[in-house]
């Protein structure tokens, strides 16, 4: 099954969100767009990157699922596999309004926990490669 995470480009925490997901993802099944991006436009997905409190949206490609906030963290977690679906597994039994709320917090801090970049770092070869428009 393959994903697309769809992330803040400008965010410097979510930009090293990818890099933790792309190095955890050994199976490569998660491709990665910005929601300034073509892809993410075309979708209706760039409303999403908002200052005051963005959101990742993470796209099952098999059914075009969309989740989103802690409903894309269980779905993240599941899609790396291990601990990681171990882990989403428990954070699934939290009610969905604390996984946002959850989610939310980290999200409306992002900036303040890494800044926001005017670009985002360089990827090497191999998360290039799997670097959507």
């Amino acid at each position: 099954m393959a994903f697309v995470l769809f992330f803040d480009g400008d965010c410097g925490f979510c930009s090293g969100s990818v890099l933790r997901v792309h190095a955890l993802d050994k199976e490569g099944k998660i491709d990665f767009a910005p929601l300034q991006g073509e892809l993410s436009r075309a979708m209706g997905y760039t409303d999403f990157a908002r200052e005051g409190g963005g959101t990742m949206v993470l796209l099952r490609e098999e059914d075009d699922t969309a989740f989103m906030k802690g409903d894309a963290w269980i779905e993240l977690g599941k899609a790396l596999g291990g601990i990681w679906s171990f882990m989403a597994k428990c954070f699934g039994i939290l009610p969905k309004g604390v996984r946002d709320w959850s989610y939310d917090l980290v999200a409306k801090n992002r900036y303040l926990l890494a800044g926001k970049g005017k670009a985002c770092a360089i990827p090497d070869e191999s998360l290039k490669r799997r670097m959507r428009a």
